[in-house]
Formats: C-alpha cells, structure tokens, sequence
C-alpha cells in the first residue's frame, strides 16, 4: 500500500486495519463483505435475486414511510459468481407533484440551460430561504455520479455542494479508492436548495426538484449512481429505504447501477461505520468494473 493510500486511510479514521483486496481475495469474495449484516441479508441465501415492480412516484412522495409487507422489493441482489446488471427498467416518475408541462421542458434541457433553470428556480417552498441554488460539480463526463441529500450552510453560501466538513470526508474516501473530485466524478444533491435548519427534505420537496436530478443523469450518463444517505436512495429508487438492508446490494436506475451508502455528515457523527463506508465504495468499484455497467443510463 502506497504511503499516500495510507495517509488517505488515516485521516478517514480507517487505518491499519483496512486494505484494498487483492486478486486471491477478489476470487473469493466478489464484492465487498459486509462488517455487520443486517438481518435481512442474512436470512437471504446467496445467489437469489428479487425482482420489484416498482411503485409510481406518487404513491412514494404522498405515502411517506411504507410499511414492510407493501415495501417493493429492490430491483435486484448483486451475485457474486455471476456480476451482471439487469435489464433496464422505466424510470422513476416525478409523479402529480410535478408539473407534467415543467417536467417536459426540463427534461430537455443542455447543461447550461440546466443550471441556469435551477438558479433561477422557485417551485417550492426551499427557495424562500436560500441564500442560492447548488446544482452540482464534476466531471460532466463522469463514470461515477453521486448524489447527496441538499446542501448545508457552507454549501448555500458558496452555491457548490459537499464543500464544508463531510466534502472533506468524501474526497478522501473517493481518493482511498484511486479517485478524485471533479476528474471522472459528478456529485450533485436530491434538492438544490438548503433546507431550513439542514433537515430532511420533505418528500415533495423532493418530487419537485427531481426532475433536475433526473437531467443531470441523462446528461452524465454515469457507470454508476452511488446514493449517499436515504434521501438519495429513496429519490433514486422510488421506495422506502433502510441503508443497512441495502448496502452491499446493487439496484437499478434506469439500467445504471446503484450502490447504497452512507452520508459523509453521517459518517462524522458516527466514526465507527466509516469502515462501512469504505468497504460499500470498494464494491461500488468492483460493480463499476463489470462488464455491460457503462452506457446503459437510456435503457
């Protein structure tokens, strides 16, 4: 392990005890086991995929928790021996939250119309407190796209996201596994607006700003979509989501894959789970590198 990986690892708090696996370990293990399985996954056998058909957005946004027996199930469990990603299925819609005409007119829009169209946006009540609208930084070519919650107050202030505290932690946890903020990666939020008191997004709230998220991921065209927190999962796959039932599995938006993790905010009020985290980033990789993940965003 280099001595710059090493540094990396310490300042995520990970450090002696985490290293990347190499090709014996790999043969092994597809994927990277979980520190802690949730009862869920332990009861499932290896091997058996689950198939959701998958609820309209509205019944996610106007519903707000579902219960256990009415939960969809996810898309699919990633299988060790035999890494694929399932066929594309239709996308999330933004539901009667959403005006059909503005979500038309959103869903054709370029970059720069993008983020000018989110600046200049007023259709919810975020905009009424916010200092500005954060759309998103990176590559705009990027194989990695994350997406976080909104932004918090250094964020609203500086109109880019993950810049305080927890973006520190996440440029370290991307450089512990090769990668770098801005080259090869996008990172945008839920909603681009700061919540009042940073809380969570109300679920319409959400469904408005969706279809901004929705664009910025056709136009990336990412590898792969790493939801960072519930907010995002939920977002992303349009169902209630626990992260320690979800992590270590693959799901799918509209034929990308998805990969469930923590929020580095969280991660910073809880040390302990950022060795989760690492190994959740770790088989992101390994889901990144499988063939038949890339250009499969239009489905």
């Amino acid at each position: 392990m280099s001595t710059r990986r090493e540094a990396v690892l310490r300042e995520m708090g990970l450090a002696p005890l985490w290293r990347l696996r190499s090709a014996a370990d790999d043969a092994v293990v597809a994927g990277v086991e979980a520190a802690e399985p949730s009862p869920l996954e332990e009861a499932r056998p290896v091997g058996v995929s689950v198939t959701a058909t998958g609820p309209s957005r509205a019944g996610s946004a106007g519903a707000g928790a579902m219960s256990t027996s009415a939960r969809p199930s996810p898309v699919r469990q990633y299988l060790p021996q035999a890494p694929s990603v399932s066929a594309a299925e239709p996308a999330p819609d933004s539901g009667p939250l959403v005006d059909p005409a503005r979500r038309e007119r959103i869903a054709g829009l370029d970059w720069e119309q993008l983020e000018a169209d989110i600046r200049e946006c007023r259709a919810c009540r975020l905009c009424e407190k916010r200092k500005q609208a954060v759309p998103g930084v990176g590559d705009r070519q990027a194989q990695w796209m994350l997406v976080g919650e909104g932004p918090g107050a250094e964020e609203d202030q500086r109109g880019e996201p993950f810049v305080g505290a927890a973006g520190k932690l996440l440029e370290a946890m991307l450089a512990a596994i090769g990668l770098k903020r801005g080259d090869g990666v996008y990172i945008a939020n839920t909603v681009k607006c700061r919540p009042p008191m940073n809380r969570t997004p109300q679920a319409d709230e959400i469904a408005t700003c969706f279809p901004y998220l929705q664009r910025q991921i056709e136009l990336v065209r990412p590898r792969i979509l790493i939801a960072l927190g519930r907010p995002a999962a939920q977002a992303l796959l349009d169902t209630e989501v626990s992260i320690g039932a979800s992590r270590g599995r693959v799901f799918q938006y509209r034929g990308t894959p998805v990969v469930v993790t923590y929020h580095p905010a969280y991660l910073l009020r809880n040390q302990t789970d950022k060795a989760k985290a690492w190994e959740d980033l770790c088989f992101a990789r390994k889901v990144a590198s499988t063939p038949g993940a890339q250009d499969s965003t239009q489905g």
